[in-house]
């Protein structure tokens, strides 16, 4: 089943430390930005979301939760890699995959 979130969160962009500094090294006012398109109540009444605590993504889809850690060391310093790598890891935990194509967010 392919599922579309809706487009890439680009106003989260202007919260990019380059352009704003946070203090947290890895970007978490983007972080936070990025994943709220995420919160959604599909057709059937699954319900997805992702949230954040600390460095820790959650990613529920239906009674599936998967949980992806972001490490600036081994994926950084660039946020958008940190955070790409730890909803990979995420959804990959919660048995879905994530992508984006032509700037739409997509669970499968």
């Amino acid at each position: 089943m392919r599922i579309e979130l809706g487009p890439e969160n680009v106003d989260a962009e202007k919260l990019l430390p380059e352009v704003k500094d946070d203090g947290s090294g890895i970007g978490i006012n983007y972080i936070d930005a990025y994943l709220k398109p995420f919160k959604k109540i599909l057709e059937d009444g699954r319900k997805i979301s992702c949230k954040r605590r600390g460095l820790e993504l959650t990613l529920k889809v239906g009674d599936k939760t998967g949980k992806g850690l972001m490490r600036r060391l081994e994926n950084g310093p660039d946020v958008k890699t940190i955070l790409r790598e730890a909803l990979n890891e995420a959804a990959s935990d919660a048995g879905v995959v994530f992508a984006v194509e032509d700037g739409t967010m997509i669970l499968t």
